[in-house]
C-alpha cells in the first residue's frame, strides 16, 4: 500500500480529513520522485486525540516495556538501512556516502543513547534534605516539528527520548524531506509502538506546525528550524504555556591559532563548513585566522575549496551533492552576491551553478576571504557551502569577533596548545565546542545560547526535557 498520502495516527495509516497535494522533488535533478499530502488542524486534532487517549497507561509503563519497544525499533531500523541511506540522497541532497556513513547511523546511536539514558535515570529519589520524595515523570504529548536537512537524525533525536520518558508524540515533519519520516513511522509500528504513543501528521509550517505549537492538548512543543521560525513557534504557544525547547540557527566561528597543524586544520576548517552540503545549522561557516599565518592558511584553503567536487548525490565519493531546493539555492545565490557587494574578496566559486550542471541546485563551493564580520556574509546563517575567512591578531580579538554574533550553536578551535584550547573554550558563547576536529558522542548535549535556541537534545539532558518533577511531601 502506498503511505505517501496517508498519516500515521493512532497505530494505523489513514487518509487525510482535509490535504493539498505537495511534490517532493530531487534536488540533483529537479524530478518529482513522490507526492505527499499536507494536512490540516483537524488533522492535527484527531492526532492529539489519539495521543491523549495513549498517555493515559503509557505514562504508567514499566522502563523494562520501553526499552524493549526502543530495542526492537533498533532491529526494525537497521533491516532497512539501505532503503533509508537511499532516499535521504533522493529527497534532501546529502550523498549517498554521507548518508551512509553518518545520516543513516545516527538513527541508530540516538535509539542506543536513549535506552542508555532510561537505564541510568533515578525516576524515584529522596530530597536533598531528606523530607520529600522527588518523582520524574513524562511531561505529556509533545508535538515535535522537525527539518529537512538531517531527517532521521533531528526525527529521532526527538522521538527517542520522548517514547522512553514515558511520553506521547505527534509529530511534523519537514514537507522537504518527508519519504524518510514515511519509513520511520513504519519502522516504529514494525517495532509494536502502542497506538496512539506516536503520531504523525504531514503538513506545512502555517497549517500543521501551527496547530501543533498552539494546540491545548499537547503540553510541549520541541522544534528544530530557522531562527525566525522558532519565534513563531515561541509567539504561538505562550497562550497555552507549554513547555518549548528549541534548536535553531547560527553561524559558528571557528578559530584557528598559529600554533595549529597548518595542513590538518585547514582541511578540518573547509569540512567542518561543507558538512552535508554545508547544510547544517552548526557548519563552521565563520573562520577566523590568526594574522601571522593567515596569507599560508588563505592558500591552503582556497586549494582545498577549489578542488571540492560537486556531483550526483546518488554517486559514492567524497564529493558534495545539491540544496535542497530552488529557495535555498536563491538564498545562497543572494547571499554570494550580497558577498561581492560588500567588498569581500571572492577566492572561488561564486554565483551560478558548477561547470557541466544546467539543472538541479548545485551551488559552486565558495570561498571569501578578507571579511569583515559586519558584512552579511559574515553575520547571516547561509547553509550551503560558502566559507568567510576573517583574520585576527590577538586571542582576546577572536573571542570578541567569535562571540559577536546573535548565535550561539557551535563554535570550533584549531590548536595545539592545551592551555589556549581551555581557556578560549571557556570564553566562546556557544553550547557545543569541537576542538581540532573532535566531536561529542550520543550521550552529550546539543543546543545553543542566544539565538540558536533553548534546552538540549541527545543523552541524558535531552532525555530530561521530556520529564516533569513532583515532589511529594508526607
Amino acid at each position: 500500500m502506498d503511505k505517501s498520502k496517508k498519516f500515521y495516527i493512532n497505530g494505523e495509516w489513514v487518509d487525510p480529513i482535509a490535504y493539498t497535494d505537495f511534490e517532493v522533488i530531487h534536488p540533483g535533478n529537479e524530478e518529482v520522485i513522490g507526492t505527499i499530502a499536507l494536512g490540516s488542524p483537524d488533522d492535527v486534532d484527531r492526532a492529539v486525540t489519539a495521543a491523549t487517549n495513549a498517555f493515559k497507561t503509557w505514562q504508567f509503563s514499566a522502563v523494562d516495556e520501553r526499552v524493549a519497544l526502543l530495542e526492537r525499533m533498533i532491529t526494525a531500523y537497521d533491516k532497512r538501512a539501505e532503503a533509508f541511506i537511499k532516499i535521504m540522497s533522493e529527497e534532501m541532497g546529502t550523498t549517498i556516502s554521507f548518508s551512509r556513513e553518518v545520516q543513516m547511523p545516527v538513527g541508530t546511536g540516538h535509539l542506543e543513547a536513549a535506552i542508555e539514558a532510561l537505564k541510568a535515570h533515578q525516576f524515584e529519589r529522596p530530597s536533598l534534605r531528606g523530607g520529600s520524595t522527588l518523582v520524574d515523570e513524562p511531561v505529556g504529548v509533545v508535538g515535535m516539528i522537525t527539518p529537512w536537512n538531517w531527517p532521521v537524525n533531528q526525527i529521532m533525536i526527538k522521538v527517542a527520548p520522548a517514547l522512553a520518558a514515558g511520553c506521547s508524540i505527534v509529530l511534523k515533519p519537514s514537507e522537504y524531506s518527508p519519504l524518510s519520516a514515511l519509513m520511520l513511522a513504519e519502522v516504529i509500528d514494525e517495532a509494536g509502538c502502542p497506538p496512539g504513543v506516536f503520531n504523525m501528521v504531514n503538513g506545512d509550517g502555517p497549517s500543521v506546525g501551527e496547530a501543533i505549537s498552539a494546540h491545548r492538548g499537547i503540553h510541549m512543543v520541541s522544534f528544530t528550524g530557522s531562527t525566525r521560525a522558532g519565534k513563531l513557534v515561541t509567539k504561538t504557544a505562550a497562550d497555552t504555556i507549554k513547555r518549548v525547547t528549541l534548536e535553531l540557527g547560527g553561524k559558528s566561528p571557528n578559530l584557528f591559532f598559529a600554533d595549529a597543524d597548518l595542513d590538518a586544520a585547514a582541511q578540518v576548517s573547509v569540512d567542518a563548513c561543507f558538512i552535508n552540503n554545508g547544510q547544517s545549522c552548526d557548519a563552521a561557516s565563520r573562520l577566523l585566522v590568526e594574522r601571522t599565518v593567515y596569507d599560508d592558511v588563505v592558500e591552503r584553503v582556497t586549494k582545498i575549496v577549489e578542488t571540492t567536487k560537486v556531483d550526483d548525490p546518488l554517486k559514492e565519493g567524497g564529493h558534495i551533492g545539491p540544496l535542497v531546493n530552488k529557495k535555498q539555492f536563491e538564498h545562497v545565490q543572494r547571499l554570494i552576491q550580497l558577498g561581492i557587494d560588500d567588498g569581500a574578496r571572492l577566492a572561488a566559486g561564486g554565483l551560478g551553478r558548477p561547470a557541466g550542471f544546467n539543472k538541479g541546485y548545485y551551488i559552486r563551493p565558495t570561498l571569501f576571504t578578507d571579511v569583515t564580520n559586519d558584512m552579511n556574509i559574515a553575520q547571516q546563517e547561509v547553509f550551503g557551502p560558502v566559507l568567510a575567512i576573517l583574520p585576527f591578531d590577538t586571542e582576546a580579538e577572536a573571542i570578541e569577533i567569535a562571540n559577536d554574533t546573535p548565535y550561539g550553536l557551535a563554535a570550533y578551535i584549531q590548536s595545539t596548545d592545551q592551555e589556549r584550547i581551555h581557556r578560549v573554550s571557556r570564553k566562546l558563547r556557544a553550547g557545543v565546542i569541537s576542538v581540532n576536529g573532535n566531536v561529542g558522542d550520543y550521550d552529550v548535549p546539543f543546543g545553543g545560547y542566544k539565538e540558536s535556541g533553548n534546552g538540549r537534545e541527545a543523552g541524558p539532558m535531552g532525555f530530561h526535557e521530556y520529564l516533569e518533577t513532583k515532589a511529594i511531601t508526607i
